[in-house]
């Protein structure tokens, strides 16, 4: 029998973890090998497949990374950014693969990873998509072919759940807007409009960020100048592509060197 490829899932429970667990279970070169909750969880202790209504698979829900990650090759975590620099310790005690989808990560939680990167491979992006990570490079190209004539502004639309702002993947954006100009994000950033505000500032970069329903994910980056507007659009009606792409990052990972990744280097699309 070919061996498959073992997956531990962070927040089995969530909406995210479940249906990750769903789409390894679905794959012909994964087996879900491990479950992680927060200690206290209802299902830790229990067999995952039938805490989500199914029958038993044989795996236990742990809260424990170290006996969850034990009999893994990578583990997939839509977390919290505290909860993921503790998962990046373990991964990389274990000498495994860490992709991570958690968003709200401040600049110096990224920089913390750093340390379990010397020891493993970290697949990390804001979003897993082909799509939207097309239109980062396209929004990096777009930027670099504009002047400062041209305003920029991301507008991000989500659920009514979501707890971060801008997203993940509006930041994304912004970081290739920023890139394609040459200029660090954080000395354009303009976002959390209010009041009297003032005129923009020329060279800004904007966020906007719209909350609302059931919304999956819709991003937008404009090009505003006198007269004419560029817009590149994504829009995700499916949740699972983000599931697709973390798995295939979790294979993509499997022998590569110890580093930071993103999901441009998983889809050949790094310069």
């Amino acid at each position: 029998m070919t061996q498959t490829t073992g997956i531990a899932i962070t927040g089995i429970s969530g909406r995210m973890g479940q249906m990750l667990a769903g789409a390894v279970a679905a794959h012909p070169d994964m087996h879900l090998a491990g479950a992680i909750e927060r200690a206290g969880h209802d299902w830790v202790g229990q067999d995952v497949g039938v805490a989500m209504g199914g029958a038993a698979i044989g795996v236990t829900v742990s809260d424990d990374a170290a006996i969850g990650f034990t009999n893994a090759q990578a583990v997939i975590d839509f977390t919290a950014p505290v909860a993921t620099l503790a998962f990046a310790q373990a991964a990389a005690d274990a000498g495994i693969v860490h992709v991570i989808g958690t968003t709200g990560m401040s600049a110096d939680e990224i920089a913390q990873l750093k340390a379990p990167a010397s020891r493993a491979v970290i697949v990390r992006a804001g979003n897993m998509s082909l799509g939207v990570n097309l239109l980062t490079l396209l929004t990096r190209k777009v930027a670099a072919a504009l002047d400062e004539d041209f305003d920029i502004e991301i507008i991000e639309s989500h659920h009514n759940q979501k707890v971060d702002a801008p997203s993940g993947t509006a930041l994304m954006l912004g970081e290739a807007a920023a890139e394609g100009r040459g200029v660090a994000l954080t000395d354009v950033s303009d976002s959390g409009r209010d009041g009297i505000t003032g005129a923009r500032k020329r060279g800004d970069i904007g966020f906007s960020a719209i909350r609302g329903g059931d919304i999956i994910g819709e991003h937008d980056v404009m090009f505003a100048g006198a007269g004419e507007r560029i817009v590149l659009r994504h829009i995700a009606s499916d949740r699972s592509l983000f599931a697709r792409g973390a798995l295939k990052a979790a294979l993509w990972g499997q022998g590569r060197a110890p580093g930071e990744y993103d999901m441009m280097d998983v889809l050949g699309l790094a310069d």
